[in-house]
């Protein structure tokens, strides 16, 4: 009864034993030895991620295990650091089959957009790794971190660009708008002044003193005899030249003389 006893207990340490040795032979199997870590660089010593700029980790990893890993990608998150609630996945940075070197720590640059809420979060890293077709995931960092909005300046280059940028745009906007519904004032074409005509002068020609051919024939008309003036002098004026008063008397004579 007591050899039966001794021999039960027996059987029974020894099964413990083998479980243990296959437990530990499985976690060394299903966990090969690749670590990780990431860290932010020397300028930001206070870990603060800053909106609407890149912000850059690095990532050491470490292939020690005498196996041929190749990285997959690194994947990260911000969840809330109280209830542990997702706040945003970021970015996954996939490398496809990038080798990892035995014994050697590689450093490979992590970059994300940020553009989160301002105030404390908890940013955490992984790193997914192959080896014979079984991936396997390692944690790079694990920490709270400070989201904060970028300082504003005056003189900062790429916000006066932008605005300069955004100006140009609005102004020729507003250009176009202006010459499609304001009416625009027709100019009036300029009509060109008539030439003066010139004026046609005379030549004084002749006793006369002037030119007959600018006369009319009926002007040219001489009276039958020439009139004697006060004096002794005879006139040697033309038919045209006489007055008014001279021609209305010489006509009355006329009509006088008929009637006798």
């Amino acid at each position: 009864m007591r050899f039966s006893t001794v021999l039960g207990a027996a059987f029974s340490l020894s099964s413990l034993l083998l479980g243990v040795v296959r437990a530990e032979e499985s976690v060394t199997e299903g966990e090969p030895e690749i670590t990780a870590s990431a860290a932010f660089p020397e300028d930001n010593a206070f870990n603060q991620i800053v909106n609407g700029r890149k912000n850059a980790l690095t990532v050491t990893v470490s292939n020690k295990s005498g196996l041929n890993a190749t990285l997959v990608q690194i994947l990260g998150s911000l969840t809330n650091p109280n209830t542990g609630k997702l706040v945003k996945n970021l970015t996954e940075a996939k490398y496809n089959g990038f080798p990892l070197l035995q014994d050697i720590d590689m450093q490979i640059p992590y970059v994300f957009y940020s553009e989160f809420k301002p105030g404390e979060h908890r940013l955490n890293l992984w790193v997914e790794h192959q080896i014979d077709d079984k991936k396997y995931r390692v944690e790079a960092y694990d920490s709270v971190v400070s989201v904060v909005e970028p300082e504003f300046s005056i003189f900062d280059i790429k916000l006066i660009l932008t605005y300069l940028i955004v100006a140009g745009i609005l102004g020729g906007a507003g250009f176009l708008t202006y010459q499609s519904y304001v009416p625009q004032k027709k100019k009036g074409k300029k009509t060109a002044a008539p030439a003066a005509s010139t004026p046609v002068t005379a030549t004084a020609t002749g006793a006369g003193g002037y030119e007959e051919e600018w006369i009319p024939a009926h002007h040219l008309k001489k009276p039958k005899s020439a009139k004697k003036a006060s004096g002794g002098f005879t006139s040697g004026t033309s038919g045209d030249e006489l007055s008014a008063a001279e021609t209305s008397g010489t006509e009355a004579r006329r009509r006088k003389g008929k009637k006798n």
